[in-house]
C-alpha cells in the first residue's frame, strides 16, 4: 500500500510540473509587422499544452501624402512545450492566419489582405503575480494582397503582456 501510496504522489506531481501555469489571459501584442503595431491579444488554452490566441491590431501609416491604417483580426494555435527545469518558462511552436484591411485616402493603399504564418516564440508567465509575457516570431506569406507593400512577405515579430486568469 506504501507504494501504491508514493507511487500516485509522484504522478500527480509530474503532473503538475507540466500542466499549464493559467487558463486564459487578456492583454496588449506589440508587433513590428506590416498588419499591427498595436493590438489587443486574448489566448486561452484548449488542451494541456495546445493554446489558441487571437489579437486585434492596428497601424497607422504616413508616407508622401498617403495615409492609411491597417485594421486586422489574426489566430495562432501554439503548442508549448517546457524550458528545462525553469518553471513557468516555455517555448512554442505554431501556425496562424491574418485578415486585415487597408483604410486608405489613396485608393492604391486600401483593400482587403490575407496571409499566413508559421509561429515560434517563447513564454513567461509570473510566479507570483497574474502576469504571462511573451515574444514571438510571424514570418507572414501573403495569399491575398490588396496591394504590393511588401512583395508577397514580410517578417514580423511581437511582444506581449497579459493579465492571467
Amino acid at each position: 500500500m506504501k507504494k501504491i501510496t508514493t507511487f500516485l504522489a509522484l504522478v500527480a506531481a509530474s503532473t503538475s510540473l507540466f500542466a499549464q501555469d493559467y487558463d486564459n489571459s487578456i492583454g496588449l501584442r506589440f508587433g513590428s509587422g506590416y498588419y499591427d503595431a498595436a493590438g489587443i491579444a486574448f489566448k486561452t488554452f484548449v488542451s494541456r499544452d495546445g493554446a489558441i490566441e487571437a489579437d486585434l491590431g492596428f497601424k497607422n501609416y504616413s508616407r508622401r501624402n498617403h495615409n492609411w491604417t491597417n485594421v486586422s483580426v489574426s489566430g495562432t494555435y501554439q503548442h508549448h512545450f517546457p524550458i528545462g527545469n525553469v518553471e513557468n518558462f516555455k517555448w512554442f511552436v505554431g501556425g496562424g492566419i491574418v485578415f486585415a484591411n487597408s483604410f486608405s485616402n489613396h485608393s492604391d493603399r486600401e483593400g482587403f489582405n490575407m496571409g499566413i504564418y508559421p509561429t515560434g516564440g517563447v513564454e513567461y508567465k509570473l510566479k507570483n503575480a497574474p502576469f504571462v509575457f511573451s515574444a514571438d516570431i510571424r514570418p507572414t506569406i501573403h495569399v491575398v494582397e490588396a496591394y504590393d507593400y511588401y512583395n508577397n512577405a514580410f517578417f514580423n515579430t511581437g511582444i506581449t503582456a497579459r493579465y492571467t486568469f
